[in-house]
């Protein structure tokens, strides 16, 4: 951050203050209703094999591919009840229903209890409704009726996307208080009013650019809870980052404008570097194909690069009306020898070897669960429990015949003379593999439906391998397979071909980012690796909970044997931009101190004395911020509040206290190794994190033609 932009902020801080003021005013009344224009879909690919065959049926009989609307009805009078007709005809007249079934309609098609003591109506839509108003229609038209529960499809993801709004107010209601608090502890009464304003002006300024951006890109609303817990987890490390290092400089005895000026020309810029590697991060969430993962990507690049901004104008302006009143009560600054932390990272650069190989053995144990995880899909499992689509979903699965088996959907299109044989023995082959007689149905001009039941769930073997088989049957009609196996096949397959150029981009733009803040190509290899066991472990204990369902009555979720792919590649994105983001911390004061001209090891140690008290308080707050989010009642959110928590709490714990002074250490000089080219770029360029200038080239080229390794 330059100093002209500094200067000119404390010259008129109570200005800048009063226009943060009315930003935080109209970014409230733009932004603030952002939640009620979200969708809650985004995890299908509308391009995929098997939303191209859902679009064909469609289109063949002007309608939905399936029911979207379902009714669980108590039957007390068993299947001839008279309310089974009464209810279908209320459902039937919603604008919109093309087509219902129920017992009375459709008396074999299984929408009779194995006991008859309840029945299914289900409503499929026309091709042409709109999901949002028969949605709103149906649970207007049904509300209050105690004998029957609503659900289905389009109720499922009504009732979802309300339970991410109550559960981001609940989540709000038991965070705030308890970050207050921390913040007190860790701030101090006037210092704790920086991260409020940085925090409220972080997450409305997000909400004021999703709104625009959701203007002409469909945001997720599952994003609100990146945007809440990160948002307020960075105000906190970032404000809290600038407070430490201008309490430093106080009691340094420098004057508080001075102060500022070198809090914001030291650790401002470190706050810019940290903001630019939690960006780069996330964007490389936006090379996925699902809705869902893009809008967690931008929501998390946007809301990360909009606190570093609200850290740097609002934190020099409150640092300068407070003044000396930010100081410390009592003088905490201890002696570059005398600290905790000091003595801490001197007796692990004392055996750096033995304290890396052990960190590493510890952090490799906690990643291996995570080899043996099973993807599975979104399923009525992740409504929850108090919501009517979740008691529709259980009854299916429990109670009506067909419940245990898999439907693979296939739209056959075929024209000419020979078509009704071509199709007939399409549907003899596909037969063939599931071990029974099933017939094509005309559903429109050319066009034909073909159900093949299988046993299972459709992320089971047995699903997955029909969908395979029918699709690599050589034949003379064109054949889409559908179905929810085929989708959950689609989802892989397009998560797995994204995946390469996903971790290109991040080992890249992270590689990138750290060279441009130390000019070493091996710090930024080392921080990739060390990202990834943290990364590891963090999906080690995601797989130990939610596969193996553990902890279920403590936060509540139903277990489904597996972890939903989207959720593991979100988790793993945010734990990896949050680990360089605490890296960047240590690395840019440790830098600094070697460019004054502290030797390497002490330059370490001294870092981490400076940095370590405030890398832990801000783990434990960015914990609780986003680690609140496992009292959600939908388990795809929980997970990633579980993973993000746990791998920031690891990586303050454990790689920035052991690994990283170990490695240091064990490198020695070899740390700030680049090549000839690349320094010399470097230098151009003219980034450093100092107060005193850059390092020059000399001393670069004698830091690399004299290596220290230590073993």
């Amino acid at each position: 951050m330059t100093t002209t932009f500094t200067r000119m902020i404390t010259a008129r801080s109570r200005t800048t203050l009063l226009g943060v003021l009315f930003f935080l005013v109209v970014a409230g009344f733009l932004g603030g209703g952002v939640a009620g224009s979200l969708g809650s879909d985004g995890f299908e690919l509308d391009d995929s094999p098997s939303a191209l065959a859902d679009a064909r049926l469609a289109e063949a009989t002007g309608l939905a591919p399936g029911a979207g609307v379902v009714l669980l009805l108590d039957t007390p009078h068993g299947p001839d009840d008279p309310r089974i007709a009464e209810v279908e005809g209320e459902l039937a007249a919603i604008d919109g229903i093309g087509v219902t079934a129920s017992p009375s309609s459709a008396p074999d098609g299984g929408l009779e209890s194995a006991d008859g003591a309840s029945a299914i109506i289900a409503g499929t839509l026309t091709a042409s409704a709109d999901d949002e108003e028969v949605t709103e229609e149906v649970l207007a038209t049904f509300a209050g009726e105690s004998d029957l529960a609503v659900g289905g499809p389009l109720i499922a993801n009504e009732q979802i996307g309300a339970q991410v709004g109550e559960d981001l107010a609940r989540a709000e209601l038991l965070a705030l208080p308890i970050l207050v608090l921390l913040c007190l502890l860790f701030f101090g009464l006037r210092g704790a009013v920086m991260p409020v304003v940085v925090g409220a002006s972080t997450v409305l300024g997000t909400f004021l650019v999703i709104a625009g951006i959701n203007t002409v890109y469909p945001m997720s609303v599952f994003a609100l809870n990146l945007i809440m817990g990160l948002g307020l987890g960075l105000a906190i490390d970032y404000t809290l980052f600038l407070l430490t290092r201008f309490r430093d400089e106080l009691e340094g005895g420098a004057e508080p404008r001075e102060a500022v000026e070198v809090t914001m020309r030291t650790a401002g810029r470190t706050v810019l570097f940290s903001a630019a590697t939690v960006a780069a991060a996330m964007i490389t969430l936006t090379v996925f194909p699902q809705g869902f993962v893009k809008s967690m990507g931008l929501a998390g690049a946007v809301v990360s690069v909009v606190a570093a901004l609200s850290a740097i104008v609002i934190a020099p302006a409150l640092m300068m009306l407070f003044g000396r009143r930010l100081a410390r009560r009592r003088t905490t600054m201890q002696s570059t020898t005398g600290g905790g932390w000091h003595r801490l990272a001197t007796a692990v650069m004392r055996r750096p070897g033995a304290v890396a190989i052990i960190t590493s053995i510890v952090m490799i144990a906690l990643a291996a669960p995570a080899l043996r995880t099973q993807w599975t899909p979104i399923d009525g499992s992740v409504i929850p429990t108090s919501q009517s689509a979740r008691t529709v979903s259980d009854a299916l699965v429990a109670d009506f015949a067909g419940s245990g088996t898999t439907s693979v959907t296939v739209a056959i299109e075929a024209t000419g003379p020979g078509a009704d044989g071509a199709v007939e023995a399409f549907a003899d082959e596909a037969a063939a593999r599931v071990g029974a007689t099933v017939t094509p149905v005309a559903v429109g001009p050319d066009t034909w439906r073909l159900d093949l039941p299988v046993e299972g769930a459709p992320e089971d073997d047995a699903a997955q391998q029909l969908v395979h088989d029918v699709r690599a049957i050589d034949s003379d009609v064109d054949a889409l397979v559908g179905g929810s196996a085929a989708a959950f096949i689609d989802q892989q397959q397009a998560l797995a071909g994204a995946l390469p150029l996903a971790l290109l981009l991040l080992v890249a733009l992270t590689m990138l980012v750290l060279w441009l803040m130390t000019g070493s190509v091996v710090l930024p290899l080392k921080a990739v690796a060390m990202n990834v066991l943290t990364v590891g472990s963090a999906l080690g204990v995601l797989t130990l909970i939610y596969q193996d369902g553990r902890f279920t009555s403590l936060l509540g979720y139903t277990p489904n044997g597996g972890i939903e792919p989207t959720d593991f590649v979100i988790s793993a994105a945010v734990v990896f931009a949050l680990s360089t983001d605490y890296g960047v911390f240590l690395l840019g004061r440790i830098k600094e101190l070697r460019d004054a001209g502290l030797d390497e090891r002490e330059a370490v140690a001294v870092g981490v004395q400076r940095t370590g008290h405030v890398v832990t308080a801000a783990s434990i707050l960015l914990a609780v911020a986003i680690g609140v989010f496992s009292t959600s009642s939908i388990s795809f959110i929980q997970q990633i509040g579980v993973a993000v928590a746990f791998g920031v709490l690891v990586d303050a714990f454990i790689v920035r206290t052991f690994l990283v002074p170990a490695l240091m250490g064990l490198l020695g000089r070899w740390n700030w190794w680049a090549p000839m080219a690349l320094r010399r770029l470097h230098d151009r360029i003219g980034f450093t994190e100092s107060d005193g200038g850059t390092y020059s080239e000399e001393t670069m080229t004698a830091t690399a033609e004299r290596p220290t390794v230590h073993v």
